[in-house]
């Protein structure tokens, strides 16, 4: 008796293969079915609706809680600028000053934002606790205090 050409593992794996190929074939089935019974869905459990709050619903909104806008409220684009000077001159606090490397940080009494300043911006010398008036310019690194004067100590 001659002995078979098919081992074991070749068994096995055209096994797997057609298990595979007969999954596959029962899917495309199922996916045909699923497909026929969508199109047999009526026109009205088709819609969607969206409610007050807008989220997305399958019954409808309620008429009696629709918010009436008029269009004259509705702003398109860019809202108008303020046209107001603004005073280009802040009061502030000296926070801390390096006297050797000539550099440290106001506190803006309005705002609290911490400030840099460079020695070659000031009128005079400065130290820390002095009142001071500056400017705001925008740096490489951020904002930074210009025109610096010493109002009090």
């Amino acid at each position: 008796m001659a002995k078979s050409q098919q081992t074991f593992n070749k068994k096995e794996k055209e096994k797997k293969r057609r298990k595979k190929w007969q999954d596959k074939q029962e899917r495309r089935e199922q996916r045909k079915q699923e497909k026929a019974e969508q199109g047999k869905k009526t026109f009205e459990e088709m819609l969607s609706y969206v409610d007050e709050d807008g989220n997305i619903t399958s019954t409808p909104p309620d008429p009696s809680k629709r918010k009436k806008i008029k269009a004259e409220d509705i702003v398109l684009g860019v809202p108008p600028r303020d046209d107001t000077p603004i005073d280009p001159v802040h009061n502030g606090r000296v926070k801390f000053f390096n006297d050797e490397k000539g550099y440290g940080f106001i506190t803006d009494t309005a705002t609290q934002e911490s400030i840099f300043v460079h020695i070659n911006n000031t009128d005079g010398q400065i130290q820390e606790n002095d009142k001071v008036t500056f400017e705001i310019e925008m740096g490489p690194k951020g904002a930074s205090a210009v025109n610096v004067k010493i109002v009090s100590a």
